[in-house]
């Protein structure tokens, strides 16, 4: 899965993990000394709204530290090992790394808009309430509309760049992943299809190599990339609740204790992904033999297709009724994960304005700033959360790689993984 598209996975993945935490380290260290070096002017200042917010001097330099960084990654790689698809694995992870990343800045420059405009529109409507719309006209002189309009203009026109500079990124990083990852799946094939012989006797062997890895390439596609923007949107927006969490002086229950939103995101985000995990513990190897049964299903009645004597009734009866015993324990399984699954989603939509009761009722932030904390902890919370949004999908890939582990198995001419020795 993994070696036919990257050099070397077990040196490379460690290597990407180790060269990008001491890269990481030397940025969150040092990039102000580094900026100074070259010149760039670092300093705190206001957030920028629109879309100079990406062309400051902080991002400007990111920018050069990054593909600074990656390039001689790839070069080292490219030295190291003349893999058939380094350009497409390696060069191709580092743009979508970068692409994602700044996917996720965009969303912060929105959260940074999203300030001055509903401050700017509770200013607007400050009074209104209880009047009259003849009285509003009254009380509020023609300057006063105009300002307040020609505001809330100027910042939607805001909004509207960068929404589009969304959609343009969007579209771009969705065209190059879809690429990607079908030069990743004709990666697999070429690998799988060059040792048929070895593999051909496994049980649903061609299914492995056209559906297999069919699925995984799809699966990888949105899961892979959901990962990557998870903890990139972790990287962006832990920073801005941790800024934001000085607005909240305490917690119902917990009462006053230091930086309350962002520890409230983090452990609820945990207690949901470690109850999700534990309530789903058995459903990958429900998957993986449910993708046996069905094989064996369909394989018994190809072979009746030419040959008569195969696919009997009394046969197909009896491998149907794996796929059905099969089926009725993914059921079973599921309903109460579900059950546990969607009690937490339902309660992770009111956690955060629970959370905020106490700072709504003393009218201690702005309609702008309760914008901000709400989209900031929204985001966090999802990204820690990733295992819960996406745990059906994970049960999914697990049961696929277990099934494409076992042609490795063969390849490596090693005994086959337990779970597929087993009877169905």
């Amino acid at each position: 899965m993994f070696r036919s598209f990257f050099p070397y996975p077990k040196v490379f993945f460690p290597s990407v993990v180790i060269y990008a935490a001491i890269c990481s380290f030397i940025w969150y260290s040092f990039n102000e000394q580094i900026g100074a070096f070259l010149g760039f002017d670092l300093a705190p200042a206001a957030p920028v709204i629109g879309l100079g917010y990406f062309l400051t001097d902080s991002f400007l330099l990111f920018y050069l530290y990054y593909f600074s960084c990656a390039g001689l990654f790839a070069a080292f790689w490219y030295q190291t090992s003349k893999h058939e698809w380094h350009w497409w694995s390696i060069v191709g992870s580092i743009f979508i790394l970068f692409s994602t990343y700044f996917s996720v800045q965009v969303s912060v420059a929105i959260n940074h808009w999203r300030r001055p405009f509903f401050d700017l529109v509770q200013n607007a409507l400050a009074g209104s309430a209880g009047q009259a719309n003849d009285e509003i006209k009254i009380a509020r002189s023609a300057e006063e509309v105009s300002s307040f309009s020609n505001g809330l203009y100027d910042l939607v026109l805001t909004f509207a760049e960068i929404a589009f500079l969304a959609i343009f990124v969007y579209v771009i990083t969705k065209f190059f992943v879809s690429h990607f990852i079908f030069r990743w799946r004709t990666a697999m094939n070429d690998y799988y299809t060059a040792q048929w012989e070895t593999v051909r006797k496994i049980e649903g062997a061609s299914q492995r190599i056209q559906e297999d890895t069919m699925r995984f390439a799809e699966i990888m596609e949105n899961l892979g990339v959901s990962i990557v923007d998870s903890v990139m949107t972790l990287f962006a927006f832990l920073p801005l609740l941790w800024a934001l969490s000085v607005h909240v002086t305490e917690l119902p229950v917990v009462g006053v204790i230091a930086h309350p939103l962002f520890v409230a995101a983090l452990v609820w985000s945990v207690f949901g992904t470690g109850l999700l995990a534990v309530v789903g513990i058995k459903l990958p190897g429900l998957f993986f033999k449910n993708q046996r049964v069905e094989a064996a299903f369909r394989k018994e009645l190809v072979y009746g297709e030419d040959d008569e004597t195969r696919a009997q009734p009394p046969t197909l009866k009896e491998l149907f009724a794996n796929v059905r015993k099969n089926y009725f324990r993914i059921y079973f399984h599921y309903m109460y994960f579900n059950v546990a699954r969607m009690l937490y989603i339902q309660a992770d939509n009111i956690f955060v304005y629970v959370l905020l009761i106490p700072t709504i009722a003393a009218g201690a932030i702005t309609w702008g700033i309760l914008q901000q904390i709400l989209t900031a902890f929204s985001q966090v919370s999802n990204s820690f959360q990733y295992l819960v949004n996406s745990w059906t999908t994970i049960v999914e890939l697990l049961s696929i790689y277990k099934r494409l582990s076992s042609f490795e198995a063969a390849i490596k001419h090693e005994p086959l993984p337990a779970i597929d020795q087993l009877a169905t």
